[in-house]
């Protein structure tokens, strides 16, 4: 595992630290798990290289009120101060603080009627499409980005599996070879460069001091000799500069760094890692458990929201990417309509919104509604498997037919038969 802390840190009300870290690969020794992900790769040379999933994770969970979802017809202590604004397709409005996106809105689409969510801090359910952790098959439910591990393996010199934020990432019942880059596990060694944060990126001399450090570490120690062509491979791409490559934002072109800006990086590195072959990638944004001062919080959160995932869209659509990779972001659960005594919302897993974006869909749209006051859906509830095969067939894969053999040697179906494809969205 190379891990490399991010300077943000933000904190949910169940007392866990939200830090942001850009976590990069994982190095197992003996079979483990990136050799077996290159031989995944080998066995499937025809691998569609060009479809890709970018989620955002808006960790704490992000009021649905004051984002996608206001309500500007209802009594002020539901809707709140902020005002909604037009986008660029008409009929459909979104909050104020976020124009960049509201002007894109023929390339995104919004679903305001997911009916599924758990009020828990954890990206248990977004990332692995099933509710109940105390329901799980022997090995638990691997998370969709390990679906694409197993799917693609490794794409030009790249993990399919790229995990630039603290999401659940493991591979459950598919085996540890198609963890996202987990730094515990048995068997397992972390590779971390110390005191090397995102921030310090533009010093590229230091970071490729520590890489060759790194590697020389490795060849001294006499484990690469002797190891099948996988493991060498995978100490290969581990260090090479092709991912370093896709880690050094500052080979960007200032107007493209200005345009993402300080908070965006994330955004940015997600757009290079996909370039350089990575089919799902992960990162989260903190800062959204707004129990008390939630207008101030959304005031400073969104416009910082809609710059980076805004010129995220924006970039990869000048580069012709943009129907070839889905945007998805949301948080854990929508937050309630009513204000409480604290100026905040607390959590509500009755309904929230999911915006979504790219991905050659039929945009510019709205898919469902919650209710007058925001507290229920009320037209065409979403449930969070449709989203999951929605995302499934963008990238080439039915969901219908996605089936592995749980730890118990049982056919599992990773998807629920129930949960189709939106139709609204791809048909």
């Amino acid at each position: 595992m190379l891990t490399i802390a991010s300077s943000h840190n933000h904190s949910t009300c169940d007392g866990h630290s939200r830090r942001e870290f850009l976590k990069i690969g994982s190095l197992a020794m003996g079979g483990m798990s990136l050799p077996q992900l290159l031989q995944a790769s080998s066995n499937n040379p025809k691998a569609n290289k060009d479809k890709a999933v970018i989620m955002v994770y808006l960790a704490g969970g992000p009021t649905h009120m004051d984002t996608f979802d206001l309500k500007e017809e209802a009594p002020l202590e539901f809707r709140g101060d902020l005002r909604a604004i037009p986008t660029k397709v008409p009929g459909i409005r979104i909050c104020e603080l976020l124009p960049k996106l509201a002007s894109q809105m023929d390339s995104c689409s919004i679903i305001r009627s997911i009916s599924d969510t758990v009020n828990s801090h954890s990206s248990f359910h977004l990332m692995t499409g099933q509710s109940n952790k105390n329901n799980q098959p022997p090995g638990g439910w691997p998370s969709i980005g390990s679906v694409f591990s197993k799917k693609f393996g490794i794409q030009e010199g790249t993990p399919a599996f790229m995990n630039l934020g603290s999401v659940q990432n493991s591979g459950g019942f598919l085996g540890a070879a198609y963890d996202a880059f987990s730094p515990s596990g048995k068997g397992k060694a972390d590779m971390q460069l110390n005191g090397i944060t995102t921030d310090r990126f533009a010093d590229r001399q230091k970071l490729l001091t520590c890489f060759d450090n790194l590697r020389r570490d490795i060849d001294s120690s006499g484990i690469v000799e002797g190891m099948d062509a996988f493991n060498q491979e995978a100490v290969d791409v581990i260090t090479s500069n092709r991912l370093l490559d896709a880690l050094q934002y500052q080979q960007e072109d200032k107007k493209t760094q200005d345009r993402y800006g300080k908070d965006g990086r994330n955004f940015l590195l997600a757009r290079r890692l996909v370039e350089a072959g990575a089919r799902f990638v992960s990162l989260s944004v903190g800062g959204w458990d707004t129990h008390k001062d939630n207008f101030k919080a959304m005031r400073t959160r969104l416009p910082a929201l809609d710059n980076s995932l805004g010129s995220l869209i924006q970039d990869l659509k000048e580069r012709a990417m943009l129907d070839d990779v889905t945007i998805i972001t949301w948080g854990e659960f929508g937050r309630t309509p009513r204000i409480n005594n604290n100026a905040g919302r607390d959590h509500w897993s009755r309904v929230m919104s999911v915006h979504l974006a790219g991905g050659g869909m039929n945009n510019g749209q709205v898919i469902g509604a919650s209710d007058r006051n925001g507290g229920e859906p009320a037209e065409r509830p979403v449930r969070i498997g449709e989203v999951f095969s929605t995302l499934y067939k963008n990238c080439g894969i039915d969901s219908s037919n996605l089936r592995y053999l749980d730890l118990a040697g049982r056919p599992t179906a990773l998807v629920d038969s129930s949960c189709r494809p939106i139709k609204e969205l791809v048909g």
